[in-house]
């Protein structure tokens, strides 16, 4: 199928980046509220070629020309952030009292259900989702933040707006809520899990850098957690301190 190629300014944490995007995909749609009509050259540039597209849809043919689009797109923009200082977190975030909670599980686990029951319990006015799938996390001067992107899953739940980060975690399912600190050495294998790996050592090497930032300054946890909405209070009581 051809598409019509559109070529756009946004800003993307914090980034002034030129996307290169094929009209009527989920990409396109996600990224109108990050358009910025900045002067200048883009610090960042992603497109997604055909070519490309067309070799990954070999490896994966259930999926479309624009599910490629939106996937490899992330990991394109994701890739090139490491010169930023920043990392993409496959994990739903909750900002709660202008501080983000990123939670973050294979999927299937519960980690949007476990975000839309700290609503319920801290109530809609005081709480949003600033990225219910794809959120990144930049190491800024005054500490760690987290950025909403074009790139939310299934669903439009994206802000483009920044907060402070003030802590991740891994959740299982459980009947009992329980919320404990993890080591560094084993956070660090949690997040690699989720998140963009690039190949090449050079690239690597600039992520595990960003990640020894991030866990000098934030805490990161595991949780075990049933449904209820005891479960949000149990993760903020844990997290907030």
């Amino acid at each position: 199928m051809i598409y019509q190629v559109s070529k756009a300014k946004y800003s993307i944490a914090g980034i002034n980046t030129g996307l290169i995007l094929r009209e009527g995909g989920v990409t396109h749609k996600q990224a109108k509220d990050y358009l910025c009509d900045f002067e200048g050259d883009p610090e960042i540039v992603v497109g997604i070629s055909d070519e490309y597209i067309a070799a990954r849809k070999k490896e994966t043919p259930h999926l479309s020309e624009l599910d490629l689009e939106y996937m490899w797109s992330c990991s394109e923009f994701c890739l090139k952030l490491l010169d930023y200082d920043g990392f993409m977190l496959h994990a739903s975030g909750v900002v709660y009292k202008n501080r983000a909670y990123l939670f973050s599980a294979p999927s299937g686990t519960g980690k949007s259900t476990h975000t839309s029951i700290w609503r319920k319990a801290f109530g809609e006015d005081e709480t949003f989702i600033i990225n219910d799938d794809k959120p990144i996390i930049r190491i800024m001067d005054d500490g760690p933040i987290v950025f909403g992107t074009p790139w939310s899953g299934k669903t439009d739940a994206n802000v483009n707006t920044s907060v402070p980060l003030q802590g991740i975690c891994f959740l299982e399912r459980g009947k009992e809520n329980h919320i404990e600190k993890m080591s560094a050495r084993e956070a660090v294998h949690k997040i690699l899990d989720q998140t963009v790996r690039p190949l090449e050592p050079v690239g690597m090497e600039k992520l595990l850098n960003v990640m020894d930032k991030l866990l000098k300054e934030v805490s990161v946890y595991r949780m075990q957690c049933n449904m209820d909405i005891d479960a949000a209070l149990t993760a903020y009581e844990g997290m907030s301190k």
